[in-house]
């Protein structure tokens, strides 16, 4: 049970060895014991060239089928993933009109209003996310943004009375595309207050001292299917070009075939 443990753990200290190197010989070891000795079988049948063409055409059929499904799977746990849509923070300033991106200059005009709290729950990660310096103790923090100015999530608020928040763009552009999609969320530090023990804290509130500014994000669509889709192009690609592989060859062999033949004389002729 402890093995488990410690295989289910992962890499606590990350190395050249492990898990690059490692990571590289496993890779080339699966491929030379799973399609090397599936090539091995065939070529002693067939031969090393025809058994090639037909161990590379069997693996990338195989892959066809495998990245097809892949594709068409609603949440591919099990395959190839690219990037996770999320918010991007692009900048931060104190009146819209300082925005260097012209849609966020006249959200106020062209975009929605976010005006519950529901609505505007869905931008408060992304907020965290940038104005929020990691925890330095963490192993699996990442860097932190260049607009983090916080050490902790209730330094600030984005749901104080008089907040504006706003969402403008989106959509689809050519079918395979998006129109840019921005967040504008208004936010102020939070008031820091005195509680004598025994009573209770009061509602949050924005320091008067403090300075109202906005969060200015661009929504990043991801990259999720594109891993799957690339997959699929390359195997369907190698899949026919092994196809013309074993039809050039069988030409071949029934060329050469023929040139060898003899004529066999008929009686009477």
């Amino acid at each position: 049970m402890g093995l488990l443990g410690l295989l289910a753990s992962g890499v606590e200290h990350k190395t050249l060895w492990d898990p690059t190197i490692l990571g590289v010989l496993v890779f080339i070891s699966a491929i030379g014991l799973f399609c090397g000795s599936v090539y091995l079988l065939v070529a002693t049948n067939v031969g090393g060239r025809l058994g090639f063409l037909v161990a590379g055409a069997c693996l990338m059929g195989f892959m066809v089928l495998l990245s097809g499904l892949w594709i068409t799977t609603q949440t591919p746990l099990n395959s190839p993933r690219g990037r996770l849509p999320g918010w991007d923070p692009k900048e931060v300033v104190s009146d819209l009109g300082e925005s260097q991106i012209g849609a966020v200059r006249e959200i106020r005009d062209g975009g929605k209003r976010i005006e519950t709290e529901e609505d505007l729950a869905q931008l408060r990660p992304g907020a965290e996310a940038a104005l929020v310096r990691p925890d330095p103790e963490d192993p699996e923090a990442g860097e932190p943004s260049e607009f983090a100015e916080f050490d902790a999530s209730t330094e600030f608020l984005t749901d104080f009375e008089g907040f504006e928040a706003y969402e403008v763009g989106g959509g689809t552009k050519n079918l395979f595309w998006h129109h840019p999609r921005y967040a504008v969320v208004q936010y102020c530090p939070t008031r820091e207050v005195d509680v004598e023990p025994g009573e209770a804290p009061p509602e949050p509130s924005c320091d008067p001292l403090g300075e109202r500014r906005f969060l200015v994000m661009e929504y990043d669509f991801g990259t999720v299917r594109q891993p799957p889709w690339i997959f699929f192009g390359v195997s369907l690609v190698l899949f026919v070009l092994f196809l013309l592989g074993l039809h050039w060859h069988e030409q071949d062999a029934r060329a050469t075939r023929r040139a060898t033949m003899q004529p066999v004389p008929t009686p009477g002729a």
